[in-house]
This record gives structure tokens, C-alpha cells and sequence, in this order.
């Protein structure tokens, strides 16, 4: 689809239908904020998993999650409890096509993701799992999110390893069997190929610019519904991502 809006005010361009944000909510006011509002993601209560990572010793591990706008997903894990650090970027693809003017292209395999570095003996796997099915993101909208299409913009799961991928297709499994979600699951259990760190600028960016209209209206909902939904795994104060010259 054509790029007939800017996320920002700096008017950086990304591929997909309008962010209606930026300068044309500036610009047309009142309905072009209603558009964006109207798309917002709303959060689902779902189940636990029944299926989840065995506790071990080690007190770092990683996953990585696809769904939407990494700028929303960054800044609702950041909020989480026993996440040590998350970091935009891109998956799915490259090395060499891992850049973000060239991802929005749309055609290189990566989506925009986020790697988590957590605490295994204090947030499982699944929780994390649990909490981006339900607050981070809609995982029933299929090559989309809101207002952002395309296949970066997909919903997708990149295990590191085999039980994080035998954790995710068994939760998927499940929430689609209890219809939770008026619609089916299309999250993609994907190969996880490498991640790749998104440009400077884009990191931190939902605690740096919160009242960017983008992110006043579609991803500050997302970390109300966690401190809403998940009382006991919301942290106040972020965990935010170490950048050079930061």
C-alpha cells in the first residue's frame, strides 16, 4: 500500500496504510485522531499456558517476538518484571537487508521485532507469551497490525531453541481450541535466524516521545492494559535499552 502519512513529527516515512499520526493529525485534527483511535489494539484476557518452559539455573535468556511496530512492543516489555533488557530491531531475514529504510520495503523477510533478555526464575517463557498475545499485540490480524501493514508488520514467534517452539505452538493450539479471540491465531511460529538490532533512534522510543501521537494512541493503551491485566508482572519505572551515545 502507498506511504500517505508519517508516524512523527521528524516526517520519517513508513511503507503501509496512514499512521494518520504525526503531521496529519496535526494538520487535520479531529479525524484524523479519530481514524488512528479506531484502530488501536484492544487487550484480550487469556489464559496461562499449560505448556511452559522448565525453570533452570540460569537467570538470562532470550526470546524473540514479532507483532506490529517494535516501538509499541519494546515499551510494553520494558514494563515488565524479571525483563532485563529489550531491544528493537528486525528478524526473519538478512544481515544486509536488516535496515529499516529497506525493511519497510516490505519484501526482504524480516519484521519488525523485539528481543527480550529476561530472568527465567522470575518471568516464564510463557508469561511473556501470555503477555504478548493479550496486551502487545492482536494476534488474530494477519500481515498487520492497527494501522501498519505489510509483512513486517506480521505476528511472529523466532524460539531460540526447541522448547521455546514446542511452548508457542502448544499455546497457540490451546487459545485457538478455548476461542478466546473472535478470530483464528495466525501468528507465525517462524526459524529463528538472527536478530538484529534496529537503528539508535528507533530504541526506547514509546518512554522517549510518549506524547508522539502515534504513540499516545495506539501503544500507551497497551501498557495501561498491563498494569490493568498483569498487576503482578508491571513494573513502574522501565527497563530501558543501553544505546551508544545515550
Amino acid at each position: 500500500m502507498n506511504t500517505i502519512s508519517t508516524k512523527v513529527s521528524s516526517l520519517r516515512k513508513r511503507s503501509g496504510l496512514a499512521k494518520l499520526a504525526g503531521a496529519l493529525v496535526l494538520a487535520i485534527g479531529v479525524i484524523a485522531v479519530q481514524r488512528v483511535a479506531n484502530s488501536a489494539e484492544a487487550a484480550t484476557q487469556i489464559p496461562v499456558p499449560a505448556q511452559d518452559e522448565k525453570v533452570a539455573a540460569t537467570h538470562s535468556e532470550t526470546a524473540v517476538f514479532a507483532g506490529g511496530c517494535f516501538w509499541g512492543v519494546q515499551g510494553v516489555f520494558e514494563h515488565v518484571r524479571g525483563v532485563k533488557q529489550v531491544a528493537a530491531g528486525y528478524s526473519g531475514g538478512a544481515a544486509n537487508t536488516a535496515q529499516y529504510d529497506t525493511v519497510e520495503e516490505g519484501d526482504t523477510g524480516h519484521a519488525e521485532s523485539v528481543q527480550i533478555t529476561y530472568d527465567p526464575t522470575q518471568i516464564t517463557y510463557g508469561r511473556l507469551l501470555q503477555i504478548f498475545f493479550s496486551v502487545a499485540h492482536n494476534p488474530t490480524e494477519l500481515n498487520y497490525q492497527g494501522p501498519d501493514h505489510g509483512t513486517q508488520y506480521r505476528s511472529a514467534v523466532f524460539p531460540v531453541n526447541a522448547e521455546q517452539r514446542s511452548v508457542a505452538q502448544a499455546y497457540i493450539a490451546q487459545l485457538d481450541k478455548a476461542h478466546v479471540f473472535s478470530q483464528p491465531v495466525v501468528t507465525h511460529v517462524e526459524e529463528f535466524k538472527g536478530f538484529y538490532p534496529a537503528e539508535n533512534y528507533h530504541q526506547n522510543y514509546l518512554v522517549l516521545h510518549p506524547d508522539a501521537p502515534y504513540i499516545a494512541i495506539n501503544d500507551l493503551p497497551k501498557v495501561s492494559d498491563l498494569k490493568r491485566m498483569f498487576p503482578d508482572l508491571y513494573r513502574n519505572d522501565p527497563v530501558l535499552l543501553k544505546v551508544a551515545g545515550s
